[in-house]
């Protein structure tokens, strides 16, 4: 049964309890009563809840008997301790001349073995009593007037939630968490330690100052450790501690305590801040003993920093060097006789061995397993938090005086009322000083002032573990006041510091405490240093110079406005020939378009818009494939291009060879000799780029020495010579046509073919011949730009000088469409 359940049924017992109230005068306790394991009447009774037992079994249920009671085993000497203190407070407030002179404190003591299970039963006991009378009236009285405890914050969550109703004050001396800070929630709880708001804070503080910025963090899976944490992982983020992981466990869960172990092993981060309590740091440091994981260096709280039950002989190879915030130790004067002696002397009537001797006493009766404890001499010089049940059990105490109007003449009034909840208001106002000096009052929370000690693990030369203190944190002090009431302080500097940014330069002649701030150079920064520093190669310098940021990356995207307007004149291009070649199939039956030779027309025409369309693979983010496809598809496409020009030429300079008396030309260069030769021409430039391909093909590459400040991000050729060789082989073609089509520039024809040719090879080869030292000098992207506007110009040259008179006297000319037209003379 989960806590929530159990305790909402036990609310559930108590409103039908009320409701039984207000209907009969009379009640009576069901069920077996839950007897204190430490009691003393007295005029006011403070109760007490603590973990002595930290283990519990819980019986079967079979739900055919009634189920038999909580097995509780496993001593737990630090609690044990706890309630020891709060018998001494109370015995020694009951001996005092000054504190309610005439009124006894009684106490009840139980023990919840670390369950939060047995918490409920105990809080039920401690508001019902324990009395078996039937008839007895109902008085709606608490049992006790005040609760010290629990040790916790879970059990103390639950503890304060089920008391809050009634307003029975509940004063814990270690539950921590920032969640008990809510008055609405928890209105009537207080607590002589100080909230983890500050304890958290301050551990990113301690990190940020020892420069550990990638830790890990580990905490209890409880309302302890995830608040903690998370007010951790907040302030580090403020303070730029970047955390590499946040793992969390429950000591019921070892499933999940092997996972944040394998997740410390592989971890980077070599600081672990472990957010945890007792029980869960004992079990992550048997799994890291067990595992040999050590050399990690732990920040830890207060919950286990000091925990003497941490010590083994081999926990110094885990957590040797700790470092962490404890509550601060103090001592109390006669306490230390009180634990080891007079307590088993009075309290418990048990045997105790001194020396060979033994001194007969009533054996202990019920707890037997307490009778482990008799040797027990724990480190009472450092106390830490027994000193707030100290505070704790005084609080009262004063808060009963002040409502009681104690004097030391006349005593206190006992014929004043005390409820539970005037003790409340009353704690709210107490103000007092310990023996020791130190000083109890609570604030708006209900919680005490913030002072830790910075506590080290040390190992002594006698090879036992010390936590020696090596810091304090005091969030009470207040602030240092300078002259004129001033609470910054005086700047009394020769230069003032370098801001970043910038870097130190020593002034000719003066001391070193004198120096001039000049700014970081381009592509170097400084961060609260005296020096400037490179950022690394893909990095680059903020406008501040305090920070390197990514260099932006630059290519010819289709999104920018240059690339939208190269993808739009290619596609318009593809259009306009798809158009033509659309033009040419339903006209491919009249003259013009017979005279031209047809099959290469439409063969060129196809080849054209693989022109236009091979510009787009140069648009766009490289990569592997698009370098290696731009080269070889402008080569391959352009060749196939200029080679149907080229055997149109051809056919032009046959087609007049062959008018000449006797001439048998045209056999030798008729249709198949013409796919031939287009196909020859072109597999020529497969083989090139085959080759360049296969030795040393063209790659995406970060172009970063031609502009300092951002990434070119362009297609390395590879091997240059296979790049030069698809170009050479495309100009050769090129002149070799220009060439021809000049020679039959002059053919006495109407419509010769041959000059149109020759206007756009000589556009075609200006295009190319211009390219070269362009595309050489231009920088960034606008080499791309220039290399698609060299496509684009050559494309467009040809669709244009060669197609356009065509269309003019298909569309706009037809009467001209004839063959006696077309033979007649120029």
């Amino acid at each position: 049964m989960s806590p929530v359940i159990t305790r909402l049924i036990f609310v559930v017992i108590l409103f039908e309890f009320r409701l039984a109230q207000e209907e009969a005068p009379l009640c009576q306790l069901l069920g077996s009563p839950e007897f204190p394991l430490l009691t003393k009447k007295g005029d006011v009774t403070i109760g007490g809840a603590f973990s002595i037992h930290s283990k519990i079994t819980q019986p079967p249920l079979s739900f055919t008997e009634k189920p038999t009671r909580l097995t509780c085993s496993s001593v737990n000497l630090r609690e044990f301790r706890f309630a020891q203190t709060m018998i001494f407070a109370i015995e020694e407030i009951n001996k005092s001349d000054f504190l309610l002179p005439n009124v006894s404190i009684g106490y009840r003591i139980y023990d919840n073995c670390g369950s939060t299970l047995s918490s409920m039963r105990a809080v039920m006991a401690l508001m019902n009593g324990d009395e078996w009378t039937a008839g007895k009236s109902c008085s709606g009285q608490s049992a006790v007037h005040a609760i010290i405890g629990e040790s916790e914050s879970s059990s103390t969550i639950v503890l304060s939630r089920t008391t809050g109703p009634f307003k029975i004050p509940v004063i814990s001396h270690s539950a921590t968490c920032e969640c008990l800070s809510s008055r609405k929630e928890y209105p009537s709880f207080f607590r002589t330690i100080a909230s983890d708001f500050y304890q958290s804070r301050a551990l990113a503080q301690l990190v940020k100052h020892f420069s550990w910025t990638w830790v890990g963090a580990v905490n209890s899976d409880s309302d302890y450790g995830n608040n903690g944490m998370a007010i951790f992982l907040t302030a580090a983020q403020e303070e730029g501690v970047c955390v590499e992981y946040t793992e969390k466990f429950h000591r019921a869960e070892p499933e999940k305590l092997m996972k944040v172990v394998e997740v410390i092993r592989k971890s980077t981060a070599q600081v672990i801040v472990g957010f945890l309590a007792h029980v869960e740091m004992n079990n992550l440091l048997e799994q890291l003993s067990l595992h040999n994981i050590t050399g990690r260096q732990f920040i830890g709280v207060e919950a286990w920093i000091t925990a003497d039950s941490l010590v083994t002989p081999t926990s110094f190879s885990v957590l040797g060097g700790s470092l962490g915030f404890a509550v601060q130790k103090a001592n109390i004067s006669g306490l230390d006789d009180f634990l080891i002696k007079d307590f088993w002397e009075r309290a418990f009537k048990c045997n105790e061995r001194n020396g060979d001797s033994m001194t007969e006493t009533a054996p202990c009766k019920e707890n037997h397993d307490l009778v482990e404890l008799k040797d027990y001499n724990d480190d009472v010089t450092e106390l830490r938090y027994s000193i707030n049940i100290y505070k704790a059990i005084y609080a009262v105490a004063y808060s009963l005086h002040s409502m009681l109007k104690c004097s030391n003449s006349q005593g206190c009034d006992k014929s004043v009322k005390v409820t539970p909840w005037q003790v409340v208001e009353s704690l709210k106002q107490v103000n007092f000083t310990i023996k020791n000096g130190d000083q109890v009052w609570f604030d708006s929370t209900g919680a005490a002032v913030a002072r830790y000690e910075v506590v080290n693990w040390q190992r002594g030369s006698d090879g036992s573990v010390h936590f020696k203190p090596v810091g304090y944190y005091d969030a009470s002090l207040p602030p240092i006041m300078w002259p004129g009431g001033n609470t910054e302080l005086p700047l009394s500097v020769c230069s003032e510091s370098c801001h970043p940014g910038t870097r130190k330069v020593l002034q000719k002649g003066k001391p070193v405490c004198c120096y001039d701030c000049l700014p970081c150079a381009e592509g170097e920064i400084s961060n609260n240093s005296n020096r400037c520093k490179k950022c690394p190669e893909e990095y680059w310098s903020n406008q501040n110079r305090d920070a390197c940021i990514p260099k932006n990356v630059e290519f010819l995207s289709f999104t920018e406005v240059m690339g939208k307007i190269l993808t739009f004149f290619t596609l318009f291009g593809s259009l306009l020939t798809l158009i033509v070649a659309t033009l040419f199939v339903i006209n491919k039956d009249t003259p013009l378009v017979k005279a031209n030779n047809s099959e290469l027309s439409f063969l060129l025409l196809f080849s054209l818009t693989l022109c236009f369309l091979c510009s787009l693979t140069f648009i766009g983010r490289p990569s592997e494939w698009s370098c290696m496809l731009r080269h070889t598809a402008f080569g391959i496409t352009f060749v196939l291009c200029i080679s149907c020009v080229l055997g149109k030429t051809i056919v032009v300079l046959m087609a007049f060879r062959a008018t000449l008396p006797g001439s048998n030309v045209m056999k030798w260069f008729g249709p198949t000799q013409q796919r031939l030769s287009v196909l020859a021409f072109t597999l020529i430039q497969v083989v090139i780029c085959i080759l360049w391909l296969t030795i040393n093909p063209p790659f995406p590459f970060k172009n970063m020495s031609h502009y300092k400040e951002k990434i070119i991000l362009e297609c390395a050729l590879g091997s240059p010579i296979g790049f030069w060789a698809v170009l050479g082989y495309i100009g050769l073609l090129a002149v070799l046509c220009f060439v021809l089509a000049f020679l039959a520039r002059k053919l006495p024809d109407n419509f010769n073919e041959a000059k149109f040719i020759t206007f756009s090879m000589l556009i075609f080869c200006a295009v190319w011949v211009t390219f070269i030292p362009a595309y050489v000098s231009s920088p960034g992207k606008f080499t791309v730009a220039v290399e698609v506007f060299a496509i684009l110009a050559s494309s467009y040259g040809l669709l244009f000088c060669i197609f356009a008179p065509k269309c003019f006297i298909i569309v706009l000319k037809p009467e001209l469409n004839t063959k006696k037209h077309l033979m007649g003379k120029a």
